[in-house]
Parts: structure tokens; sequence; C-alpha cells
């Protein structure tokens, strides 16, 4: 995220983009909130955004998520997969983790493995599952 979309305005700029009828006005809203520095607190209009009816928005928040390359993009893309309830959008977000480029071999596949490791002790029911449910397909 730029210097002027770490600003406030910068945030609600994003946040009304994040409500667009057009569904590229909401994939770069997403890429642009999943940049931020702390997602926290917009952690709502993330998971929103993760589970779009179009996975192009789904697709794009997902990959800005993970590319954060930290536990709370990870946490996101994870809390979401684990209410999607249509099955495109779920495909969609496992497909983001499935090819998440640190899955490849070396120093960032034991990063990842190490953050699903930590959200598998997390407190957050779906969080926990899910990335239970990772962990044992790396077995």
């Amino acid at each position: 995220m730029d210097e002027y979309e770490s600003t406030e305005q910068g945030l609600r700029d994003a946040l009304a983009a994040a409500e667009s009828p057009a569904w590229s006005v909401r994939a770069a809203a997403g890429r642009r909130l999943a940049a931020a520095p702390r997602i926290e607190g917009v952690a709502g209009v993330l998971h929103r955004l993760s589970l779009d009816a179009l996975t192009g928005v789904t697709s794009d928040t997902a990959a800005a998520l993970l590319a954060r390359g930290d536990p709370a993009g990870l946490r996101a893309v994870l809390a979401a997969l684990a209410v999607a309830s249509d099955q495109g959008t779920a495909d969609q977000l496992a497909a983001e983790l499935d090819c998440d480029p640190r899955w490849a071999t070396g120093q960032d596949g034991d990063d990842l493995i190490a953050q699903l490791r930590i959200l598998a002790a997390s407190g957050d029911p779906d969080v926990h599952n899910e990335a239970l449910s990772r962990l044992a397909c790396l077995r």
C-alpha cells in the first residue's frame, strides 16, 4: 500500500471501493486493503471480499493476503475458506493457498508451515480446523 493509501483518506477510499457494484473495483479494493500494514481494522471487509460471489474478487483478495507472508494474511484466508458455502469460492480460496509460491521448497515453505502450526493453536475454531487440515495434507 503506498503512502496515500495508508492515510485515513486512502483507507476510506478503499473501503468505499469495496462496496462497488463493479467486480474489478472490489478486487482492487481487496488488494489495497490486504496490503495495509495492519489488517485487523478491516478484517471484516477483507473477509467479505474473500467470499465475494465473483471468483476474481476472491482470487485477488486472497492472493494479496497471502502475499503479505504473515500469519494475519494466512489467518484471513483460512477463516474465509472455513466458512465458504459456495463451492466455486471455496475452490478458489483453496487454489490460492495451494498455488502460494511459499509452498515451494526451502525456507519460505518452512516459514509457511510454522505459520500454519501457530494458527492451528488459534482460539478461533474455524482457523484452527483449517490450519490442521492443511498441515495434515503435508504429512
